[in-house]
């Protein structure tokens, strides 16, 4: 039987009958992240968070101190951890010649800002150490899997993370939920009833903890009324550890990711 949230009497139906989705949260200026986690629990929804060390509304970093004892309450809860690279560092380009080597640009950081040229080796230096800084906080294995700032790859990108046992997640179309749209042109009723519309069992979807540019936050406001309704349609939430597409890889790299980054 499935369990029933007592305050809004929506019955989540029982993981092997339920129409899986798969909601993955990036760092973000973190001041919603307290409302979100509150809601998350209520609604006992596990969720997979993609984490990077970014400038929030606290001033410290959302990997520093100051949050940590946030990142250790979710792992107490079940929530799942990956990189989303330290520095929220996003790939501008590949670089021609005989060696792996890509433009990069940090969005957070001492060197916030700055083009630089790193080789293979140095991308996978900055996914570990942001899958390094969470198993710090929270005592937890992060899984073998990163999100790229923006979702900017390349073929060769993907190639180099896959050599030191990092598989990219990207998320699908209909669960691009987004907060990160203007809220004047995408008001947060029409985003919600967008996603209730056109998302489909097996979606991975998308939101931040925070986004600086939407006047109009869509985090909590749109967080509880996306969970009950999809909860209502017979959907239920699971991490991306039991994602079909996945599961194979996570079991198959335990313990390896960040061992041996590639040259």
């Amino acid at each position: 039987m499935g369990q029933n949230d007592a305050q809004n009497g929506v019955k989540t139906p029982p993981a092997a009958s339920c129409k899986p989705v798969y909601l993955t949260l990036d760092t973000g200026h973190m001041e919603v992240a307290p409302l979100m986690a509150d809601i998350l629990n209520k609604h006992q929804v596990k969720v997979t968070f993609f984490a990077a060390n970014e400038r929030t509304k606290t001033g410290d970093g959302s990997l520093g101190k100051d949050w940590a004892p946030w990142w250790k309450a979710r792992a107490a809860e079940g929530h799942e951890f990956a990189s989303h690279t330290f520095d929220h560092t996003y790939w501008r380009g590949d670089m021609a010649g005989n060696t792996v080597q890509f433009k990069v640009r940090p969005s957070a950081g001492p060197s916030e800002g700055k083009d630089f040229t790193w080789t293979a080796k140095q991308y996978c230096e900055e996914i570990v150490k942001s899958a390094t800084r969470l198993q710090e906080i929270t005592g937890k294995k992060t899984l073998p899997l990163f999100r790229a700032p923006g979702g900017k790859t390349s073929p060769a990108l993907l190639a180099a993370a896959r050599s030191c046992g990092y598989e990219h997640v990207g998320w699908s179309p209909a669960g691009f939920l987004g907060d990160e749209l203007p809220s004047d042109k995408y008001p947060n009723d029409a985003l919600l009833k967008k996603a209730l519309r056109d998302i489909r069992p097996g979606d991975i979807l998308l939101a931040h903890l925070g986004i600086w540019s939407r006047k109009d936050p869509w985090a909590p406001a749109v967080l509880e009324p996306l969970i009950t309704g999809l909860q209502a349609r017979g959907f239920c939430f699971q991490t991306l550890r039991e994602h079909p597409q996945y599961k194979a890889w996570i079991d198959s790299h335990a313990g390896m990711a960040g061992a041996a980054p590639a040259k």
